[in-house]
């Protein structure tokens, strides 16, 4: 680079989008992990991909399938899932809503930028998936975060006041951070505050097969009320331990599906065909690979809350879903002070700040990692907090 052209680049302020993410973001990148470090941090399978989903990526590149895909995706995989939401709905289905996504975080970015305008309300939960404030951030639109009841549920009466006149309300269900999962008593009062309404909702249902309520699993699309007025959201990676290979869905009304496609084919182009391939079969063949996850995350949540039950200073959450414990500390220390320190001790888990204001004073770990990791990670845990609660921090 010439010395003109450095200097006319000191000068260079990044676009207002970026501005305004940077200035709202709560997301921080954390070190890379190294060393005998135990990472409890990341929200990711520590599973491979099923075999069978493999071998059809495989078969899938052997036979050519290496062109462009239609930008709405795959037409046999957008029929599975179509003929899958009915049954999760208990409504009819068109494939011709349903837009195959470069993972979930671009089926979340297309549906917000394909629905928010600069000066937007958009309603959020407090702690929650972060990347949710990021997006309405970039599309210009005012993030307003609520804070949850102390059991971690939805407090309804701040979400009353709160949704009036809002764009756009963001959840996940169950819940990144906290593992909670909302009864369909919950939606069913979310349906009756939105009534007569035009707020859209996303429901974030990426962890919806890890429900350990006991009940079967409500989603949003299945309740008269908010069907109409949702874009349901969704991802191979968690279910089907296909984090890396970036493929997930959108359905809901036309005019939003419509929108978000246009985003969505802006930003991504279409999904790579192998792998939308592969993701037919886990449709039609993984349910016995979800089952087996889904009883080793189980085992692994009994494990990590009997260890952190032993923890002085850590009040545990009570999760009913996803791969996440939340629990709250005592030391007087912001979560992301706290998370550089406890790397120190060998264990990475994630800060609680970084979900919301309401987040502080937490710590997220998953237990979607080994058993020997958790057991490992959760009294390198320990001793951390022991060892900062001498010194006074």
């Amino acid at each position: 680079m010439s010395l003109t052209a450095a200097a006319q680049l000191s000068e260079f302020a990044p676009a207002d989008a970026v501005a305004r993410i940077a200035a709202a973001s709560r997301r921080k990148q954390q070190p890379q992990s190294s060393g005998d470090l135990v990472s409890l941090a990341m929200g990711e399978p520590n599973f491979d991909t099923p075999e069978q989903v493999l071998e059809a990526a495989t078969e899938s590149l052997r036979a050519g399938r290496t062109h462009y895909s239609p930008l709405l995706g795959e037409a046999a995989l957008r029929e599975a899932l179509a003929a899958k939401l009915h049954d999760i709905a208990g409504a009819p289905i068109s494939a011709a809503d349903v837009l195959i996504t470069h993972g979930g975080t671009a089926g979340l970015a297309a549906s917000i930028l394909g629905i928010v305008n600069p000066g937007d309300k958009v309603v959020i939960p407090d702690p929650t998936y972060s990347l949710y404030a990021d997006l309405v951030s970039m599309a210009g639109g005012v993030v307003v975060p609520v804070p949850l009841a102390e059991d971690l549920h939805w407090d309804l009466d701040r979400l009353a006041h709160a949704l009036t006149d809002a764009k756009l309300f963001v959840f996940c269900n169950p819940s990144n951070p906290t593992g909670i999962v909302h009864s369909r008593a919950e939606l069913d009062a979310l349906a009756d505050l939105l009534e007569g309404t035009s707020t859209i909702v996303i429901s974030d249902e990426a962890y919806s097969d890890l429900d350990y309520t006991g009940e079967s699993f409500t989603s949003a699309i299945s309740i008269d009320g908010l069907r109409e007025r949702t874009i349901y959201c969704q991802t191979f990676s968690k279910s089907y331990a296909m984090t890396g290979w970036r493929v997930g869905y959108l359905w809901g009304p036309s005019p939003l599906i419509q929108a978000a496609a246009r985003i969505h084919n802006t930003f991504n182009g279409s999904v790579n065909t192998f792998i939308q391939d592969a993701a037919l079969v886990a449709v039609h063949t993984g349910a016995d690979d979800i089952a087996r996850m889904r009883t080793a995350y189980g085992r692994r949540g009994e494990i990590m809350r009997s260890e952190l039950a032993a923890i002085p200073g850590l009040t545990l959450s009570s999760p009913e879903g996803a791969f996440y414990q939340f629990p709250r500390y005592d030391l007087d220390i912001p979560s992301a002070e706290l998370v550089a320190k406890l790397r120190e001790f060998g264990v990475a888990v994630r800060p609680g700040g970084e979900f919301g204001a309401h987040g502080e004073h937490h710590l997220r770990l998953s237990y979607a990692a080994s058993e020997e990791a958790i057991r490992t990670g959760v009294a390198r845990l320990g001793e951390g907090l022991a060892e900062l609660s001498k010194s006074g921090q």
